[in-house]
């Protein structure tokens, strides 16, 4: 057909527009890692708050990826596309004019409803479009462009903010929104799944409310106390909300996710790859960040270049993972790529200790080759598991992985980094009960009653709250170690030799397991 030979001519072009909306989506979330020593000033918010700043987005992200990628698949996914690209623009018009916290998380949020309506519509775009023998290269490239947006975004948003005011890091992405709309209308095809499936209104709402009331225990566990009576009430609340989910979603008729494709090894091993990798990835960015600006004293903008070689080798290896698997098989290509990342993140540890750039960046280095060797594939194992009618059900499944991994590794990391900082100054301030109780709120904090008192008394207590976190810092990324191990062994068993193999149609890649 002319209109299916168009399509193929300009599929290369369709990339690069959802490549780019793809990006803007995963700047909004790493961006404002850079921003958060500028916003707590700014906007005078406490932890819980830049926590929340950060999560909301996330949050209501990964709650709704699953309904919009049906919508999608239902109405339309260009549809979708533009719907989010707008929605998106217009939330972060007015989170560039936010005057409090309150009002950039809500803010945040609506940007979050945009990006749930983007991000599946791309992926799945790009399965339409892209014939089987070109997809695998064309997946591993969209999450390259998805690693360097994860990196990028603080070089970007550290530059704006050295000459602008924070505003100016939301202002951009109206920009993008407005080129991609244009690009789109040329370029982006109309797809969509002709049984036009029910969606399941009940299941996304448990879903947002079990990952709310879990975030929300998890952020607010340090300042309450892990055992008090909020977070226990919280957690359990949490549990049962998602396990309501869980008996809904393989009891009803047309499930917003088919429960029964985790009894596929490859998938199953895919999205939990993908769950923990992200845990690790933006939970790590959370913690380092602050650590290059607060403990480092490095400006926003020399923060975000200092994590560049890690944009670098993770735009190098993804693409590159598609050739491994095709060679090693999926099995191979991932648990090495994780044990990589564990390798990284060790590496890491040390050079927070020891302040020693070179020694950061090679450990960043090694921390993105594992991730790129391991999202890619993985990504690709989600896709072929699904009927092409279904690529926007599969592109949310992956994104929502993503999504929950990330904001769970923010939330987690931000949580133990916070109470091993509490623990330790504590310990270090024994002796000046003055400024134990504004110090121990957080670094910034600890540095900012600093600066009030005098040199000798200031500077012995910006070095102990330094120092505080720089011991909380190591022992969280050695914790992520052991995640990154776990998810190895985890992926060596599911996809052990014997275990089957993905069943996939002619329109379809075959996935081997090794």
């Amino acid at each position: 057909m002319p209109e299916r030979a168009r399509e193929y001519e300009r599929r290369w072009w369709t990339l690069g527009v959802l490549c780019l909306s793809l990006v803007m989506i995963v700047v909004a979330n790493t961006s404002l890692n850079v921003a958060l020593p500028t916003l707590g000033a700014d906007l005078h918010a406490g932890p819980s708050a830049l926590q929340w700043i950060v999560d909301a987005y996330s949050l209501v992200f990964a709650g709704l990826l699953l309904t919009a990628g049906s919508l999608g698949d239902r109405y339309g996914r260009r549809l979708a596309l533009n719907s989010g690209l707008v929605i998106f623009g217009v939330a972060s018009g007015l989170a560039a004019f936010s005057g409090s916290p309150t009002l950039l998380v809500a803010a945040r949020a609506a940007m979050g409803v945009g990006a749930a309506l983007v991000m599946p519509a791309t992926l799945s775009v790009l399965a339409h479009v892209f014939p089987p023998g070109d997809r695998p290269r064309a997946i591993a490239i969209w999450t390259g462009f998805a690693g360097v947006g994860a990196a990028t975004g603080g070089v970007t948003s550290g530059w704006l903010l050295q000459h602008f005011w924070f505003g100016s890091i939301f202002l951009l992405n109206v920009v993008v929104v407005g080129i991609a709309l244009v690009a789109g209308a040329f370029l982006v095809p109309s797809s969509r799944d002709e049984r036009q499936p029910a969606l399941d209104p009940l299941g996304a709402l448990l879903s947002i409310a079990g990952l709310g009331t879990l975030i929300y225990a998890i952020i607010e566990a340090p300042e309450r106390g892990w055992a008090s009576a909020p977070t226990l009430v919280a957690t359990i609340a949490a549990a049962a909300i998602l396990g309501a989910f869980v008996v809904w979603e393989l009891r009803t008729a047309e499930p917003m996710l088919d429960l029964r494709f985790f009894r596929d090894p490859h998938f199953t091993a895919a999205t939990a790859s993908i769950t923990l990798i992200f845990f690790v990835m933006f939970g790590m960015f959370f913690i380092v960040t602050q650590y290059l600006q607060s403990v480092l004293g490095y400006s926003p903008l020399e923060a975000g270049l200092r994590v560049v070689p890690w944009a670098a080798a993770y735009m190098v290896s993804a693409p590159l993972s598609a050739r491994l698997v095709e060679r090693w098989g999926q099995r191979r290509v991932v648990t090495t790529g994780l044990t990589v990342v564990a390798l990284g993140l060790a590496l890491l540890s040390r050079s927070g200790s020891q302040a020693h750039y070179p020694l950061l960046a090679l450990a960043l280095v090694l921390t993105a080759a594992g991730m790129g060797m391991t999202t890619a594939p993985s990504t690709g194992a989600i896709m072929v598991s699904l009927p092409l009618d279904k690529a926007g059900v599969g592109s949310a499944v992956n994104d929502t992985t993503r999504e929950l991994g990330g904001a769970l590794g923010v939330a987690v990391f931000g949580s133990v980094v916070a109470s091993g900082y509490h623990v330790d100054l504590a310990h270090r301030l024994a002796g000046l009960p003055g400024v134990a109780a504004p110090a121990n709120a957080s670094l910034g904090s600890a540095l900012h009653t600093a600066a009030a008192l005098p040199r000798p008394a200031a500077q012995a207590l910006s070095s102990a709250a330094r120092h505080a976190y720089v011991h909380a810092l190591d022992t969280t990324l050695l914790v992520a170690v052991g995640v990154a191990l776990g998810a190895a062994t985890l992926v060596t068993w599911l996809l052990r030799p014997g275990s089957p193999e993905v069943q996939v149609d002619e329109d379809t890649i075959a996935l081997q397991a090794a």
